[in-house]
């Protein structure tokens, strides 16, 4: 069993995309729609709609940064101070070029800043290579769980 991706976005164009994207780097991982801050924490906690998902932390969170309801850094202050979340690895994926949007991201701790390339072959090659690295490459945490895929035999 492979841990999801926890993807939070609200512009459906850039879901769509981000999608197509990640189908196409072949990850295996489920992908996690949020499309608004108060869903994802919602999902973080099992809380709301999703008291019967199956437990556990998603191997990576692609956060959006303009959000409706919580926006992105306060999702991102949440995770951070919560002893349970505060070890999984967020990715801001957004379109924000401001200083001050990094700068508070790392405040708070995000593992990495993604802007959105606005040519479709480089969103796909971003979103495919984030992918990858978060959820198949990353080393967790110790006393993380990690899911591996059974081996290819070739």
């Amino acid at each position: 069993m492979l841990k999801p991706i926890l993807l939070v976005e609200d512009n459906p164009n850039d879901l769509e995309l981000t999608l197509v994207a990640l189908d196409k780097s072949q990850l295996a991982n489920e992908v996690i729609i949020a499309r608004d801050g108060q869903e994802a924490i919602d999902y973080l906690l099992s809380e709301g709609n999703w008291t019967a998902r199956v437990p556990g932390n998603p191997a990576v969170i692609l956060l959006d940064l303009k959000l409706p309801k919580i926006d992105g850094l306060e999702v991102l202050e949440i995770i951070r101070s919560n002893g349970t979340l505060k070890s999984i690895p967020v990715v801001m994926l957004t379109s924000s070029r401001e200083e001050q949007d990094l700068v508070r991201s790392y405040e708070l701790g995000v593992n990495a800043y993604v802007v959105k390339p606005v040519e479709f072959s480089e969103f796909v090659e971003a979103i495919a290579d984030l992918g990858v690295f978060w959820a198949v490459l990353n080393e967790p945490p110790p006393g993380s769980m990690r899911f591996r895929r059974p081996p290819v035999n070739e």
